[in-house]
């Protein structure tokens, strides 16, 4: 199934049942006093967080759900059955935004959100006898729920981000540190969707690669982007092959910057990937112009060398243990 993290889907809450004219009925008269009962509430429209990223791809084709409407009352008093509700299943992480602009969020597993209420059931003629009226013939009927189309969007909850131009070795990395299963090739984009690993308890998120005009919608532009928001960390990837290491980093950054939601102000750790592929002193010197552009310090890393891979590994545990928490607004 395709990774789906956008999605557009209507959704209609049940209606509430009738409250209904009934009489009790004896031996001795054909009719006695009132005894219709009210109608059940109707379905309401439920999103469940579950801990599964592709689980949006269910709305791909399948795009419109209804509650149950609740049954009518009925004699001697009795309540008509409410409606079943409409439960749609999201992964962890995504927002819902309704029409008239209210937004969700699920942010764990099994958390169940309301986003479309079932109608009240109407009230049964019992309600409506009195001194003065013994035998009514009023009841009232259910309100309709409510529905209109509901905006999905995934946005991960992981703890740290893997960003980079394409082919940078992202994904080589992920698979080195969490043992995921990241697809990994020698050419740009290979990377279609974001893959997640577990290092150590903490969630590592390979973010497709990133390229200039990206947060203007080049590319695969802002789709993905916004997954970084939600990451304590970010780990910038320059890939040593690059000619102008500090132009590669500095492109990432200008788009971050130009998203905004506070993106590029995450902690950053700076790595010059796949330093196996150039020499010892063309490694110095972009490493030196890559922290020139960045500020701060960089680790040289790649697959094959087993000590840089476990520099890396120490210095991001200790980063994520002292990482601010991720603030859910």
């Amino acid at each position: 199934m395709a990774f789906v993290d956008e999605v557009k889907i209507h959704a209609q809450a049940g209606k509430g049942g009738d409250g209904v004219v009934r009489w009790l009925r004896t031996k001795e008269t054909a009719r006695g006093g009132p005894s219709g009962g009210d109608g059940g509430r109707g379905g309401s429209v439920i999103l469940e967080g579950v801990r599964d990223l592709a689980a949006l791809g269910a709305y791909r084709y399948e795009k419109k759900f209804k509650a149950e409407a609740g049954q009518a009352g009925a004699n001697e008093s009795r309540h008509g059955r409410d409606g079943a509700d409409a439960v749609l299943k999201v992964p962890v992480g995504t927002v819902a935004r309704t029409e008239n602009g209210e937004e969700l969020e699920i942010k764990e597993a099994g958390e169940r959100l309301i986003v479309f209420k079932g109608g009240r059931g109407g009230k049964g003629n019992i309600h409506f006898k009195s001194s003065t009226n013994q035998n009514p013939w009023e009841q009232t009927d259910g309100t309709p729920g409510e529905g209109g189309d509901i905006f999905l969007t995934l946005k991960l909850i992981a703890d740290a981000g893997l960003i980079g131009l394409p082919n940078a070795g992202k994904s080589s990395l992920l698979n080195e540190l969490t043992r995921a299963k990241s697809k990994v090739g020698a050419y740009a984009f290979t990377t279609l969707e974001p893959a997640l690993g577990d290092f150590f308890g903490y969630i590592l998120a390979d973010i497709p690669g990133l390229i200039e005009g990206a947060s203007a919608g080049r590319g695969l532009g802002t789709r993905f982007l916004k997954h970084i928001e939600r990451t304590k960390i970010l780990v910038h990837l320059v890939s040593a092959t690059q000619e102008d290491p500090a132009a590669a980093y500095r492109e990432v950054r200008s788009e971050l910057k130009a998203f905004g939601r506070g993106l590029s102000e995450k902690p950053e750790l700076v790595l010059l990937s796949k330093t196996d592929e150039i020499g010892r002193e063309e490694r110095e010197t972009r490493l030196a112009a890559l922290a020139r552009a960045s500020g701060q310090e960089v680790l040289p890393v790649s697959t094959l060398e087993p000590e840089l891979l476990k520099a890396l590994a120490d210095r991001l545990a200790a980063l994520l243990r002292s990482a601010p928490g991720v603030v859910l607004d």
